[in-house]
């Protein structure tokens, strides 16, 4: 039987849809997912959609990724493969009438991963758009109700149109931030007595570099949070200057520095520290300067 295609309203059921089915994905995963994203229409309020989850996934391996093609398989999922995108993992839950898609790319592939990102933050920030794609997609539904081709090949222009004005626009700084910081994260043992890799973060210098590093606990005060260990990768090849800053726990949340780390970048860069971009929250972009959060007996 063919897709029967049909495009409705917006529904904020969508969002707990996404987050119920995300973390059944993170749990088959496991520590090889870096991120996970709400995408495709869906993900953008007020948008008409066909109600399909859209969900993308970035990881370490891919390769770790194929051996779980069973364990997706015993929570409905079909497993495709690349399906006509080099460097892909294409599952979709509900055959003809599915209901969910997940799209699972390496984390380097910032290609993949930073195109999806645009073009949903492009639609959720410019009503005009949203309302004419809307448009587009309610009519090819009536025109192509069981021709998925026809439907797909009916937008293709618009959304070509969109993903290049959104990428021209896009600043996904912070994002490959996170999955850099993400893609050296696992806890390791490096002794009896350290423990590496619980904690991590980015910098990013003024040169546009991004510099990562772990924390590094040990039994007694000579450990190293994450922040300025890669500080200290930044400093090792010749750089001194931090644009933005942000430190990840070990379930993926993004964390403030701790008083230590914040007086340490004082001391680096003591005439223009407040200038410091720290992410306080990576699911809805909340930054503050360092300036904000630091005593000023600091200085």
């Amino acid at each position: 039987m063919s897709q029967h295609i049909t495009v409705i309203d917006y529904d904020p059921l969508w969002e707990r849809k996404y987050e119920e089915e995300s973390l059944l994905i993170k749990n088959i995963l496991g520590d090889n997912c870096i991120a996970i994203y709400h995408i495709g229409s869906t993900s953008v309020e007020g948008l008409a959609a066909k109600p399909i989850i859209d969900i993308m996934v970035a990881v370490k391996s891919l390769e770790k990724v194929d051996h779980t093609a069973a364990d997706f398989s015993k929570i409905g999922y079909e497993y495709l493969g690349e399906f006509g995108i080099a460097g892909r993992r294409y599952l979709r839950k509900g055959g003809d009438e599915r209901t969910y898609q997940i799209h699972i790319f390496q984390a380097e592939d910032w290609n993949n991963i930073g195109r999806h990102l645009a073009f949903r933050d492009y639609m959720r920030t410019h009503e005009k758009e949203r309302d004419e794609y809307t448009k587009i997609k309610k009519e090819l539904a009536r025109k192509f109700p069981y021709d998925i081709d026809g439907y797909c090949d009916g937008k293709e222009n618009f959304v070509q149109k969109i993903e290049k004005l959104a990428l021209s626009q896009f600043d996904g700084t912070w994002d490959k931030m996170y999955l850099a910081a993400r893609n050296v994260q696992y806890e390791r043992e490096i002794s009896s007595l350290i423990e590496a890799g619980g904690v991590c973060a980015a910098v990013l210098t003024n040169k546009g570099n991004i510099y990562v590093g772990v924390c590094i606990d040990t039994a007694c005060s000579l450990g190293m949070c994450a922040e300025r260990n890669a500080i200290a990768n930044m400093i090792t090849n010749g750089e001194k200057d931090i644009c933005r800053v942000i430190a990840v726990d070990s379930k993926g949340k993004a964390i403030p520095p701790c008083g230590a780390c914040r007086e340490f970048m004082v001391q680096l860069m003591a005439e223009n520290y407040q200038s410091i971009q720290i992410m306080l929250n990576y699911e809805n972009k909340e930054v503050v300067k360092l300036g904000d959060i630091t005593s000023s007996w600091w200085i």
